[in-house]
């Protein structure tokens, strides 16, 4: 799912998520939640890890490619509690909300635009 979203991008940004690493985890490590500040694993579904497009320098060293984890059971739980959404449509959401993150976009230029959350 996670994929296919990916592959539904718009043109102008496919070439930019294409180097995006995509991974599923169970759940957001000790470690992650902690250094995030969250107390509940299922308050995480997805987390970007890398310098944002934005941020980057021709002339700063290469660096690990950027990483989008989706969290399953965050995400299977928040999808059964909203009974309203489909699975699909969940992961696209989080996908595309962690892959804004890569272009640059904080989590207020994304809630200015995405109303998933109303």
């Amino acid at each position: 799912m996670a994929e296919a979203a990916r592959a539904a991008l718009p043109a102008p940004f496919a070439a930019g998520a294409a180097e995006v690493r995509i991974a599923v985890e169970e759940w957001p490590s000790d470690e992650v939640l902690d250094d995030l500040g969250i107390e509940d694993a299922y308050d995480l579904t997805g987390l970007y890890e890398g310098v944002a497009l934005t941020e980057r320098s021709v002339a700063d060293p290469p660096t690990e490619p950027s990483r989008v984890t989706l969290y399953r059971r965050p995400l299977l739980d928040e999808w059964a509690a909203r009974g309203d959404v489909e699975l699909a449509d969940l992961v696209t959401h989080v996908v595309v909300h962690e892959l804004a993150h890569h272009f640059g976009w904080s989590d207020d230029d994304i809630a200015a635009i995405d109303r998933w959350w109303e």
